[in-house]
């Protein structure tokens, strides 16, 4: 009989963040990665959510079905939250689950979180991320390369909790005796590159062990996000050929959710945890986004079917400029502007700090557009204009 016959799960802050939010819950035959966005207190209750849901088990009428019902459960729970608590407004997560039953795997997918097989030495992403960059791929006006490291890689146009209604990604995937299934937040995936993930499985010694290595990698690339990684092996066979894994509707029992503490790190290097996801926040000297590949991307991703994401980001995204007099200004948006006049920005508040008073390191520092959280760049205004009456 077809059985989990490996298994190997760890979460890790990495090395820029002072909080996880990411969760995870593994225990066969359900296993399940979730990367909370909207900081602490926020992010971190929405992926525990997520996971929590799994600790009720599903229900016994299909993978894809009671896989789906967990999940728009979990949706509802976050939306209903973010609702009655104000601080937690417009918290989300990204879920990716695989649920095992017979000779089959389904999956459920919503965000950029991944699902990969590794089977005969090849590694297979099996998931699609959610995102504007990943739209911009598929359409080809990105390569694979210019897409790992687009500034703007890390905006989502799916995920739970902005809305009651969510668009799922469900799909069923045979499996065989070898195959080995790794989940991961987006903490891995923006560190170490496919091949090299590939090449940690095919040298593991055990996947415990390969699981450490992935999130060593990860760090030692920079760590600027919070890393999950979970890992399971199937092995054995029925004495006929016929291959079957554990029934998915065996009750699950326990939450497996492990939070590891933060990596040394160097205090300038810390950031706050939340500058993620639909908030976006670029690691120094990436180039700016050219404006017509915005206007692509824009125009792309309302053709492609990514409306909702591109209006939560314009609405939960936010830089520091100076308005038309000079004055330091906070602006709530993308810094970009479309054909025929089309503003994706809106000026929010215009502080009483001339640009000019600042230092030239100053205003290459905060002046350059970098996109923000609300919170951290109404701090940034508010330091300024502290420092502006103090003189």
């Amino acid at each position: 009989m077809l059985r989990i016959v490996e298994e190997a799960a760890r979460t890790d802050t990495g090395r820029q963040r002072r909080a996880n939010e990411d969760a995870y819950f593994a225990r066969s035959p359900v296993y399940v990665v979730a990367d909370g966005m909207g900081g602490a207190q926020a992010g971190e209750v929405a992926s525990k959510i997520a996971t929590d849901v799994f600790d009720q088990g599903l229900a016994d009428d299909g993978p894809e079905q009671a896989l789906t019902q967990r999940v728009r459960e979990a949706n509802r729970r976050i939306f209903e939250l973010a609702r009655a608590d104000e601080s937690r407004a417009g918290m989300g997560t990204t879920l990716t689950g695989v649920a095992l039953s017979g000779d089959e795997a389904s999956i459920v997918h919503v965000g950029d979180s991944r699902a990969y097989l590794y089977r005969d030495g090849e590694l297979r992403q099996l998931t699609r991320d959610h995102s504007l960059v990943e739209e911009l791929r598929r359409q080809g006006q990105l390569t694979s390369e210019e897409a790992e490291e687009h500034p703007q890689r890390s905006i989502i146009t799916r995920a739970l909790g902005p809305e009651l209604d969510v668009e799922l990604d469900v799909h069923t995937h045979q499996v065989r005796s070898g195959d080995v299934f790794l989940l991961c937040s987006d903490g891995l995936t923006s560190m170490v590159r496919e091949d090299a993930i590939c090449e940690i499985l095919a040298r593991r010694s055990s996947l415990a062990e390969a699981v450490d290595r992935l999130i060593a990698e990860a760090n030692s690339n920079g760590g600027r996000d919070n890393i999950t990684v979970v890992c399971f092996q199937i092995g054995g066979e029925t004495e006929n050929g016929s291959e079957s894994a554990g029934s998915i509707g065996e009750t699950i029992t326990n939450l497996n959710v492990r939070d590891l503490p933060a990596a040394e790190a160097p205090a300038e290097e810390a950031v706050e945890a939340g500058k993620k996801r639909l908030v976006v926040t670029p690691a120094t000297g990436r180039r700016r986004w050219p404006r017509r590949v915005a206007a692509t991307v824009a125009a792309l991703a309302v053709l492609g079917g990514a409306a909702f994401g591109v209006n939560y980001a314009l609405h939960h995204t936010w830089f520091i400029s100076q308005d038309d007099h000079g004055l330091v200004a906070l602006y709530r948006g993308f810094p970009y502007e479309l054909p025929g006049d089309v503003k994706l920005y809106s000026e929010h508040y215009v502080s009483s700090v001339p640009s000019r008073s600042l230092s030239s390191t100053q205003r290459r520092r905060l002046l350059d557009h970098q996109l923000r959280s609300r919170e951290d760049a109404a701090d940034v205004v508010r330091s300024l204009e502290l420092g502006e009456n103090q003189r």
